[in-house]
């Protein structure tokens, strides 16, 4: 099948290949979030679980349309998933039982009464998590070399305007409200304690980044100096 040329200059992307690989990641989503959620449960009887997946599921669905029409090399970069840098190897597999957890535990939340999530509170976390996902989006058009791993590719140039003129990390700003408020989103108090230890993860991450980012990118030394928060703005 023949590659068309992306927005960008730096290669060619194979578009059967990558709607392919989008189509099959968004059905092992549903799958796996199915199971994540209505298995420990024991019901589909489950709203909030169904809402969760809404609101992240149909906006996905545009996005990824949206990118495979005006930048499909950015979509290619948001498929890989082997990292390069040890230290972020380690990161990837203790995060992915945090996360393995945090999103467990709602279900059995559900099953046994341990917690009551009113549900204007539920409301309100939904909200602000597709508020979450929305800056995600915002920051990926401003950054086409938004990887999902670490990495420095040929040609890579520092972004410094939109969100990035204000924190150096806005998808992982992005991030935070999603993974804190995924489990009062999903009805539980309890899942919220373990779903903290994911900002530990996520700031060492995002220094690790910034060692590779210093020593690979030219000009990012500069761009910390004008930028000086990573996450929060007169935070951190």
């Amino acid at each position: 099948m023949d590659p068309v040329q992306s927005a960008g200059p730096e290669r060619q992307v194979d578009m059967g290949r990558l709607k392919k690989m989008v189509a099959i990641r968004l059905v092992l989503f549903l799958i796996v979030m199915g199971l994540i959620f209505f298995w420990p449960a024991g019901t589909f009887r489950y709203w909030q679980a169904w809402t969760y997946i809404a609101i992240l599921f149909i906006p996905i669905l545009g996005v990824v349309a949206y990118f495979l029409r005006k930048d499909p090399e950015l979509l290619e970069r948001r498929m890989r998933t082997r990292e390069k840098e040890p230290a972020q190897k380690n990161l990837m597999i203790i995060s992915s039982f945090v996360f393995l957890f945090v999103f467990l535990l709602p279900g059995f939340d559900r099953r046994f009464g341990w917690s009551s999530v009113p549900v204007f509170v539920i409301i309100i976390a939904d909200i602000i998590i597709l508020a979450g996902y929305g800056l995600f989006v915002l920051a990926m058009k401003e950054n086409r070399y938004a990887s999902r791993v670490i990495e420095v590719e040929d040609k890579q140039k520092v972004i410094t305007s939109g969100p990035y003129a204000v924190v150096r990390h806005p998808m992982y700003l992005a991030a935070m409200p999603i993974y804190i408020l995924s489990p009062l989103a999903l009805g539980s108090y309890w899942a919220v304690l373990p779903a903290i230890l994911l900002i530990f993860v996520l700031v060492a991450r995002i220094k690790n980044e910034e060692k590779v980012l210093i020593k690979e990118l030219p000009g990012y030394r500069e761009y910390l100096q004008r930028v000086r928060f990573r996450l929060i703005p007169r935070i951190w």
